[in-house]
């Protein structure tokens, strides 16, 4: 049975999201972010990376764009919304939740360039 070309164009994209997200996370603990989560998921949305700095939490969304500026445009209201609600309920498994400081960011992936780190994006 032949392949549709949906399918391999799909797996193209998460092999290129995944490796995206790879680089985003190697940039962060570069900037002395420790990793706590990645692909975070429950019903109402889902989380590429979570950074920890002391008592600050990043939810970090990934996008991977040829140019960096478009990379804010490409998480809409609808994005953000999923990625609040899964912050959310990540925060509720937290016993430190009432002392932590969260900001919502974007790492912006680009060919041959480094990643572009935009702090409190949304």
């Amino acid at each position: 049975m032949a392949q549709s070309r949906g399918s391999g164009e799909r797996r193209l994209a998460l092999r290129k999201g995944h490796w995206s997200e790879t680089k985003a996370a190697f940039f962060l603990r570069f900037k002395g972010y420790r990793i706590v989560a990645r692909n975070f998921r429950v019903k109402s949305g889902e989380i590429d990376i979570i950074a920890r700095k002391g008592d600050l939490v990043a939810f970090v969304e990934v996008k991977a764009r040829n140019d960096p500026g478009t990379a804010v445009d490409a998480v809409g209201y609808q994005s953000m919304q999923r990625i609040r609600a899964a912050a959310d309920a990540w925060l509720s498994r937290q016993p430190d939740a009432g002392v932590l400081s969260l900001r919502f960011d974007i790492v912006a992936i680009a060919p041959g360039r480094l990643p572009v780190h935009l702090m409190d994006a949304f």
